[in-house]
């Protein structure tokens, strides 16, 4: 008997991903299927190409069926027979050929893992059904602002949507949907509408259509999920005082109260005032000390006052850091 190698079949090997055999399989399915294919003993080649895929598709049909081709590998003329006593834990019911479109499984196939079970209604049940194949998901990306993911909006999505005509050939049509942006849409959300992707083949349904947000940097917020960065000025007499401020959110303004001795990097969350979503996202602020450009006399005398009164060095922590690593070093 005939060693079948599938991974040969559909052009792909043991380490290919689940979605890289699923594409090579819908390639040569549409290549090979009978009804549009022009190419010689397309029925042989689609029958295989189906087989092949039902295996590899499977995790568990195809480690079983990845131990016998090292086995079958081994023969030098192609003759295989299973090992005495063989018998899979993989048999095929309901689950089996989807998109079949032969009339048997082969010989190969019926000694390793046993016919379909025909009470089932799946499968090869030995007469010509019709093609389906389940049309494929397309993926675009939708820009946007944080003002419009915030309030949520509609947007026109274009599209270029592969079809298969009679002949075989695939065609792009454009495609133009009208899109309802959720509130709180995120960098990086995909949003799935059903059924607008590829159209399906033989009465098969239609793909999906996946929209991935992709959101504008903002001249005010960085964006993390749905929790928005801030990065506030300050005054020193407000990082020592203490202040009330107002700062900007994506739905307008608020006031932020900066606790009295504040260092310049802390960080204060406002729950909730992120992103809607469940849960939404926080507006986190962090503080940056800033002083004037230029200081006038008279508050450049104050800062000369405020030096003498205070004693205060801010290199100590560095200072005693630095002793410590050249202790270390000798």
């Amino acid at each position: 008997m005939e060693f079948k190698d599938y991974y040969d079949i559909l052009g792909v090997n043991e380490s290919s991903t689940p979605d890289e055999i699923k594409k090579a399989y819908r390639k040569l399915a549409r290549k090979y299927h009978p009804d549009v294919s022009k190419e010689v003993d397309a029925e042989q080649h689609f029958k295989e190409v189906s087989e092949a895929y039902e295996v590899l598709k499977d995790p568990e049909k195809k480690a079983e069926y990845d131990q016998l081709r090292r086995m079958g590998a081994q023969r030098a003329n192609g003759d295989f027979r299973p090992p005495p006593g063989w018998e899979s834990s993989a048999h095929f019911s309901s689950g089996g050929f989807t998109d079949a479109d032969a009339s048997q499984f082969s010989e190969f196939f019926e000694s390793i893992f046993g016919g379909m079970d025909s009470s089932s209604g799946g499968g090869f049940s030995g007469r010509r059904q019709g093609f389906s194949l389940r049309g494929d998901d397309l993926h675009v990306k939708l820009p946007l602002f944080l003002e419009e993911a915030f309030h949520g909006c509609n947007k026109t999505v274009q599209l270029a949507v592969p079809e298969i005509n009679r002949q075989g050939q695939v065609l792009k049509r454009n495609k133009s949907l009208n899109v309802k942006i959720p509130k709180g849409a995120y960098h990086g959300q995909k949003i799935r509408l059903r059924g607008q992707g590829s159209p399906g083949h033989g009465g098969a349904e239609a793909g999906d259509l996946f929209i991935e947000i992709v959101l504008a940097p903002h001249p005010v917020f960085e964006i993390k999920n749905r929790d928005l960065l801030l990065s506030l000025p300050i005054t020193p007499a407000e990082a020592v005082l203490g202040a009330s401020v107002e700062i900007p959110l994506p739905g307008g303004t608020t006031r932020l109260k900066i606790p009295a001795n504040s260092q310049a990097g802390k960080r204060l969350r406002l729950k909730g005032k992120g992103l809607p979503g469940a849960p939404a996202g926080d507006v986190i602020v962090s503080l940056q000390i800033q002083v004037p450009a230029q200081h006038s006399p008279e508050s450049r005398q104050l800062y000369e006052q405020l030096a003498q009164l205070e004693h205060f060095d801010p290199r100590d922590t560095l200072r005693a850091r630095m002793r410590s690593m050249q202790g270390e070093r000798t």
